[in-house]
């Protein structure tokens, strides 16, 4: 049988050692590897419909997989303007005044990215947006994903006059004499205000899907684990239009009012999908985010808050870990404060001491912990899934940022510990979480790297977390493989593996930290079949060849 995909002199990495294998070529076939060899052995499967690709050298390295991602909601709520690069509140104001300009009448605003820090001393409110919203219906979704500013129109048109109770860690702020400010905390409460919004339809929302899926396997991705609380739809609808170009894991949410209905549900629905996706996992949440005061911190923060749990019970979210450990489910927890990731633990510890089993659960974000939490990830098996960029993009060496002024220097000291973690024995994973932060994985594995951020010209924060060049590609090869279970055939160049393949101009450990951003992703191949690439730099070899 012929290859359907062959590649020749290529340098072939390996993310366990380091080193380079012994090889020039490689040959796929049915979306896994049949040969690493020379060119000479590699052209011997070579047939007339085989794709065969001359490297001129390249460098091919397992599929690139973000360890956690947004792919659907990332891809809803970045449709509006893109106010990311906004580092002040005139930048912020720029960028606004602009997309108003184009609205038609009665229109609402969204925009997304938007940095607390860019407000300086200011309050964080819609008065300081006020010259360039006045009657504009907008909402701006903050950086963090948790948080939404909303105009005065806004409130107006949703109805929101006051402050609401709400079950979970929600908040509609309001200033002294009770009136909302327009910042709106944590899903209850943003919601509020998103009801009275028009939404995207689902063709729409499907469309932007594949553009952005496009894109991130342009950037060298090949995979994702996908967070998204919904969204099964599009990715099967893709796959039915042969438009999904990534492989993703899927952890639908569990909330804190998830009844016991709803978790036999979630449980149902694992192992389902199709070829290139599948639901193999459940998110939760253990709390929101230091910047906007709602993470659960051991004690609060330097404003009195984030001294609470997402879920109003945490014994619940305890009694669920263990319902989904027993049943076999891998969890995947939000938690970003101290006292959140030792809540976790703690859960996660219980629920293998009454049901022992080797299930790899995961923690996601893991800001700002102490030694003695550090310490407890590997002897019970849980994974770190961490993402460097947000150190990088959101907080400051110098701890000017909102971030770490909220922390104090003792706990911003001890941020995003990436190399702590690696050295206590923990399974770190890499990762985006995009929209939060840019997807580009050689970002990430740079910024995991560095510690900077975009301005390289700036100090990083806390240099010694960063992880080294071969600890940051095997972060997002095989210890994204292995938090899925997937490392018999995922994550490692070997006959039988999983052809998802990521091509790079240059080799990624050998650049210096500051570079490999900018490296090219000369082809990007999942399931043996080119998604990126294949053209350009790369010569287009005949089978007889």
């Amino acid at each position: 049988m012929p290859a359907d995909l062959v590649l020749l002199s290529a340098r072939l990495l390996d993310p366990a050692t380091g080193g380079l294998l012994p090889h020039t070529a490689l040959a796929a076939r049915d979306g896994r590897i049949v040969l690493l060899g020379d060119d000479r052995e590699a052209r011997a499967l070579a047939g007339p419909r085989s794709t065969v690709l001359d490297l001129r050298g390249a460098v091919i390295v397992p599929g690139l997989t973000d360890g956690h991602l947004h792919p659907v909601s990332g891809a809803e709520r970045t449709m509006g303007v893109d106010l990311s690069g906004c580092r002040d509140l005139a930048a912020v104001r720029d960028a606004l005044a602009g997309a108003a300009r184009e609205l038609p009448p009665g229109a609402w605003l969204r925009g997304w990215g938007l940095d607390p820090n860019a407000f300086g001393t200011a309050p964080l409110g819609h008065a300081a947006l006020a010259p360039v919203l006045d009657g504009v219906p907008a909402l701006l979704d903050l950086f963090d994903g948790h948080s939404l500013l909303a105009s005065e129109r806004a409130l107006e048109l949703a109805g929101i006059d006051g402050p609401r109770t709400f079950a979970q860690g929600s908040e509609i702020v309001c200033d002294a004499e009770g009136r909302p400010t327009g910042l709106l905390l944590e899903d209850a409460a943003c919601e509020s205000a998103e009801a009275a919004a028009p939404k995207p339809t689902e063709a729409q929302i499907r469309a932007r899907t594949a553009e952005v899926l496009h894109a991130m396997a342009a950037a060298g991705l090949t995979g994702g684990h996908a967070m998204d609380g919904t969204g099964l739809d599009v990715y099967a609808a893709l796959e039915a239009e042969d438009a999904l170009p990534l492989r993703l894991r899927v952890h639908p949410w569990c909330r804190p009012e998830t009844g016991d209905d709803a978790l036999a549900e979630l449980i149902r629905l694992q192992g389902t999908g199709g070829a290139l996706w599948r639901v193999t996992g459940v998110k939760l949440f253990m709390d929101g985010t230091i910047d906007n005061g709602t993470a659960w911190l051991e004690d609060p923060d330097r404003h009195g808050e984030s001294a609470r749990a997402f879920w109003p019970d945490p014994r619940r979210y305890t009694q669920v870990i263990a319902a989904l450990h027993r049943a076999g489910v891998p969890t995947a927890t939000h938690a970003i404060g101290d006292a959140a990731v030792r809540h976790v633990l703690d859960s996660v510890e219980q629920a293998r001491a009454e049901h022992p089993s080797g299930l790899r659960h995961r923690v996601e974000h893991i800001e700002t912990v102490p030694d003695d939490t550090v310490r407890r990830f590997a002897p019970l098996g849980i994974a770190a899934s961490m993402q460097p960029t947000h150190c990088c993009e959101f907080t400051r060496a110098d701890h000017t940022d909102n971030w770490s002024r909220r922390l104090g220097e003792e706990r911003a000291g001890r941020a995003f510990r990436c190399r702590d973690l690696w050295a206590a024995g923990a399974t770190v994973v890499l990762g985006s979480d995009w929209p939060i932060a840019p997807y580009p994985p050689l970002q990430v594995m740079a910024g995991a790297r560095h510690r900077r951020p975009a301005d390289l010209s700036l100090p990083p924060h806390g240099p010694e977390q960063a992880l080294t060049g071969l600890q940051a590609l095997r972060a997002m090869t095989l210890n994204a493989a292995w938090v899925a279970g997937e490392e018999e055939h995922a994550g490692r160049l070997a006959v039988g593996y999983r052809a998802d393949l990521t091509v790079l101009a240059e080799d990624p450990l050998a650049v210096a930290d500051t570079e490999l951003a900018e490296v090219p992703v000369v082809l990007t191949v999942v399931a043996g079949r080119v998604r990126h690439g294949g053209g350009g730099g790369v010569g287009h070899r005949g089978a007889g060849v």
